[in-house]
C-alpha cells in the first residue's frame, strides 16, 4: 500500500508538491495534513503569521492564485501547482512596495503581528478597485483584526497606497 493512501494513523500520508511562492518554486515532500500557514513558515516566509488558527484574525492571509486565502484554514497540498504571494514578496530588490511604504509612513502598525495580513488584503483590494472609499476598505479588510492601531491609521495607509500605486 502506498504512503499516500495509507490509513495507518501511526504513519501520516505524504505527497510531493510544487508551489511557486513569491516567484520562487518550492518543490518538496510534505505530510498531507500540513497546514499551508505552517508550510510557508517552515519554508522561511515569516510574514505569514499564525494567530487564531480559526481564520478569524487574518494574520495568515496570503494570495493563492490571486485569491485572498486564510492559510491557517488550508492544507499545503491544496495549493499544489499554485502561485502564492506573501507580504514579504511585495518588496523588490530591498525596496518596499507602495503598500508597505504607506503602512510604514502612516503608522499603520504597532506590534506588527497583523500587518502582513492587512498588506496582502490591501493588495487584493487595490487590484480590484484603484480608488477605494472607506466602505470599500472596511469590506475588504473585514477578515483582518488589529488589537493595537484602532484602524484609522490603516485606512489612511490604504488611501495613501492607492494614491502611490502606478
Amino acid at each position: 500500500m502506498s504512503s499516500e493512501t495509507d490509513s495507518n494513523p501511526e504513519r501520516p500520508s505524504r505527497k510531493d508538491i510544487e508551489i511557486t511562492v513569491d516567484g520562487e518554486i518550492v518543490a518538496t515532500d510534505i505530510e498531507t495534513r500540513l497546514k499551508l500557514s505552517d508550510f510557508l513558515r517552515q519554508e522561511g516566509y515569516k510574514s505569514v503569521r499564525v494567530g487564531c488558527e480559526h481564520g478569524s484574525c487574518g494574520a495568515c492571509t496570503v494570495l493563492v492564485d490571486g485569491e485572498l486565502t486564510k492559510s491557517c484554514l488550508s492544507y499545503a497540498v491544496q495549493a499544489d501547482g499554485s502561485e502564492i504571494e506573501t507580504a514579504e514578496g511585495l518588496a523588490t530588490d530591498g525596496d518596499l512596495h507602495p503598500i508597505q511604504e504607506a503602512f510604514h509612513k502612516k503608522g499603520a502598525l504597532q506590534c506588527g503581528f497583523c500587518t502582513s495580513g492587512f498588506v496582502v488584503a490591501t493588495k487584493a483590494l487595490l487590484e480590484e478597485k484603484s480608488d477605494p472609499d472607506d466602505e470599500d476598505i472596511e469590506r475588504a479588510l473585514r477578515g483582518n483584526l488589529c488589537r493595537c492601531t484602532g484602524y484609522e491609521s490603516i485606512y489612511r495607509a490604504v488611501h495613501e497606497a492607492a494614491e502611490n500605486i502606478e
